[in-house]
């Protein structure tokens, strides 16, 4: 079965590093900041799959 937190997290990261990266946002945006904790919640995540 598809992990579709997952993949919503993913998506979501995707579209916001593609915006930071078409309009050169620094590293203090709260784009750049979301992508943070985005990538935060997807290693926690796969982690607690692992066991």
């Amino acid at each position: 079965m598809a992990d579709l937190y997952l993949k919503n997290l993913e998506s979501e990261r995707r579209q916001l590093w593609a915006k930071c990266r078409l309009h050169g946002l620094a590293k203090d945006t709260p784009e750049r900041q979301r992508i943070a904790a985005i990538d935060e919640a997807i290693a926690a995540h796969k982690a607690k799959q692992k066991g």
